[in-house]
């Protein structure tokens, strides 16, 4: 029975290769701020009031005109078609039967058009990795724009790739390479082995629509890795506004000074992340500079928040402390490992769930009632 998400994250660690669900439960280096992320959620106390009517609980929130159904969305992360084949179109499919977005990583295994497609009248969200051959980045906004996505998210937290020790010992590499270890793994989970055969390899599509769609995964591969742009600037983001006039944010802000100047140079909102602990292992947790970024901006932009969230009381934490809305992660990718769409939609509804229930304790029937109140 999967009552938790750690339950989920048991499971999909039993049914995944292990070189597979450690690229996705892992983080950078020593992973301190892996830990870091749950530690500091869990230590957030949330103060319940009581003697309030909470016979109606509303989850839902507004953001850029539209109406969320929950206060979450699935954030970008690439490569799922190494969990399953198809594996952003089942997210992006689940996200729309929620009412929520589903944004889609630059780093996908399927096309943008076709994830649109899949998650019919679902809103789609596009991340944007800028490369040095900025043709790429133009590229894509286009293609976005014309497959009628919501808005685009700029990730700014990877001038270049952390350092995954786990993913480094494991020998995990695009394309796999069939080591003795790996192919015991892959042998232990003939479920997973068999998906990847009918499903053939994942590729970078996204990538390969731009250069060569002939182009080996290994090529792609050291492509998206090696050819970030670090040349990068706040002066960047005029050239970015050129292409795109509908809402854009920025992802990775961790410093109240840039969130400052973030919102000084007319982004429409900021994501709080720390790329779920894959960067940078000495950055603080996303939760813990949470406050500070809220006031720094005071309320001209949307603050959001990805990295650490493992259920409703962590929505309902991050809410508390100024996050108009969260974005979840490797839950979700948990979810996918264990039942495809099905699986998503069932660690949704979970969260959902439990959201709910932290709601109702703590005397609080809305996402407006929840933000800033007393953790």
């Amino acid at each position: 029975m999967l009552l938790t998400m750690e339950d989920y994250r048991n499971r999909a660690s039993k049914v995944l290769p292990r070189f597979v669900f450690e690229f996705v439960d892992g983080g950078a280096e020593h992973e301190t701020c892996l830990r870091a992320n749950r530690e500091d959620f869990e230590r957030i106390r949330l103060t319940p009031r009581v003697l309030r009517d909470t016979r109606e609980v509303d989850a839902s929130v507004e953001v850029y005109g539209s109406v969320w159904r929950q206060p979450f969305a699935l954030a970008p992360t690439g490569l799922n078609g190494v969990i399953r084949p198809g594996g952003d179109g089942m997210l992006a499919r689940a996200a729309a039967e929620m009412g929520v977005p589903f944004v889609q990583s630059t780093a996908s295994n399927q096309r943008a058009e076709d994830v649109r497609a899949i998650a019919g009248g679902g809103e789609q969200w596009l991340q944007l990795y800028v490369m040095q051959d900025r043709r790429l980045a133009e590229q894509l906004v286009r293609r976005a724009r014309a497959a009628d996505y919501r808005a685009l998210v700029l990730t700014a937290d990877v001038p270049v790739g952390g350092r995954r020790w786990r993913d480094v010992r494991n020998g995990f590499s695009m394309p796999f390479r069939i080591t003795p270890r790996i192919a015991w793994d892959v042998a232990r989970r003939p479920g997973w082995a068999l998906r990847m055969l009918r499903g053939g390899p994942p590729r970078f599509v996204n990538l390969a629509a731009h250069a060569d769609e002939s182009l080996s995964m290994e090529v792609q591969a050291s492509l998206l890795a090696r050819s970030m742009d670090r040349s990068l600037t706040w002066d960047s983001l005029r050239w970015l506004r050129s292409l795109w006039d509908g809402p854009l944010l920025l992802k990775g802000v961790l410093h109240r000074e840039d969130a400052v100047l973030a919102a000084r140079h007319g982004v429409d909102g900021l994501i709080v992340s720390n790329h779920g602990g894959r960067q940078l292992d000495a950055a603080p947790s996303s939760i813990s500079v949470l406050p500070g970024i809220v006031d720094a901006v005071a309320d001209r932009i949307p603050v959001f928040l990805d990295s650490g969230v493992r259920s409703g009381a962590d929505i309902v934490r991050a809410q508390s402390l100024g996050a108009r809305a969260v974005f979840i992660g490797r839950p979700a990718l948990y979810g996918l490992a264990c039942g495809g769409a099905q699986g998503v939609a069932d660690v949704m509804r979970l969260l959902a769930e439990d959201y709910e229930r932290t709601m109702i304790l703590s005397g609080r029937t809305g996402a407006c009632g929840a933000r800033r109140e007393q953790a």
